[in-house]
């Protein structure tokens, strides 16, 4: 099975410092505005260093985020404390082509769910239990939202995800060292979809990304 280097590793570390610390990366979002649909509008009385940009839902409902690339988050951001890479959580899984729509919850939509397109099953065998998982297409990516033991104490109380990588028609590669803390847990403004029951896997997951520290007394 083909893994990547220790060097490609800390390439891949050091992208995510730069994406989450970025203008508009997870750590500038500083407000979303659901029903408006004039950015500039939403920049009135906002300093310099704050941008706007448009988004809709699925549901087609417009929005407004604001994004400020010198937030407090980033101001305060020291980096994402993870594992050390270990290539024993780079695993295959059987893939089966199952386009649907399956229910996922997020978290500030108390308890409701969405309907999330799915294309496929992951078939996945951990520690002698089988899975089947579901990851839904996030603008052609192809993402998995897990939950593991790990999660509330060493990693993000909600979860992680991870891009699953397609290594042929009937074959995926889950590199779990790629594991990355949602977007949520960098900012309160993102509502994140949350690992539905069968994608909870009974092993602890040590690997990937832990959580984002800040500087001392900085509250998150």
């Amino acid at each position: 099975m083909a893994t990547v280097t220790v060097e490609e590793h800390a390439a891949w570390t050091s992208a995510r410092y730069r994406a989450v610390t970025a203008p508009t990366g997870n750590l500038a979002l500083i407000d979303t505005r659901w029903g408006a649909d004039d950015p500039n509008a939403a920049l009135a009385g906002q300093p310099e260093t704050v941008t706007a940009t448009l988004l809709r839902n699925r549901e087609g409902l417009p929005g407004v985020r604001l994004w400020d690339s010198e937030s407090p988050a980033i101001r305060n951001f020291e980096r994402i404390d993870a594992f050390a890479y270990d290539p024993a959580w780079v695993l295959e899984a059987r893939w089966t082509d199952a386009p649907d729509q399956k229910p996922f919850a997020h978290l500030r939509d108390e308890g409701r769910t969405r309907d999330l397109p799915v294309p496929g099953d992951l078939h996945l065998t951990l520690a002698g239990r089988d899975y089947t998982l579901s990851a839904f297409d996030d603008d052609g990516d192809l993402l998995l939202v897990f939950g593991d033991p790990t999660n509330g104490s060493q990693t993000y109380g909600g979860g992680r995800f991870l891009i699953v990588e397609r290594v042929s028609d009937e074959l995926v590669r889950l590199d779990f060292n790629r594991a990355f803390v949602p977007p949520c847990g960098f900012s309160e403004h993102y509502n994140c979809p949350l690992p539905p029951p069968q994608n909870r896997l009974a092993v602890p997951v040590e690997a990937g990304e832990k959580l984002p520290i800040f500087k001392a007394g900085f509250e998150h």
